[in-house]
């Protein structure tokens, strides 16, 4: 099942041993469901993208846990808030 249709990038940052995203789902799609898709769509993309990396069906990319919170007790915008500073910290250790 194709889900990029159904999904809204709220915000986003790539850091070098993990990755930050704020997205909408819908409430039919289970966190688990959508986490599953979003890691092997993406593995296998990184592995068409960077060949050298190893062969996409014989290792794991991403680890096999991942951490989610909803939005509730605080706003969107604290979340982008987090998700942008936590972006720049990482761009300060990769220079140091």
């Amino acid at each position: 099942m194709s889900y990029h249709h159904c999904l809204n990038r709220i915000e986003g940052a790539v850091c070098a041993d993990h990755v930050h995203l704020c997205v909408s789902i819908p409430s039919k799609l289970s966190v688990a469901e959508f986490m599953g898709y979003l890691k092997g769509k993406s593995a296998l993309m990184i592995y068409d993208v960077h060949p050298d990396q190893g062969s996409k069906w014989n290792r794991a990319f991403w680890a096999r846990g991942y951490y989610v919170a909803t939005v509730g007790n605080i706003t969107e915008e604290a979340i982008k808030r987090y998700i942008q500073e936590q972006q720049e910290e990482a761009k300060k250790e990769e220079m140091n």
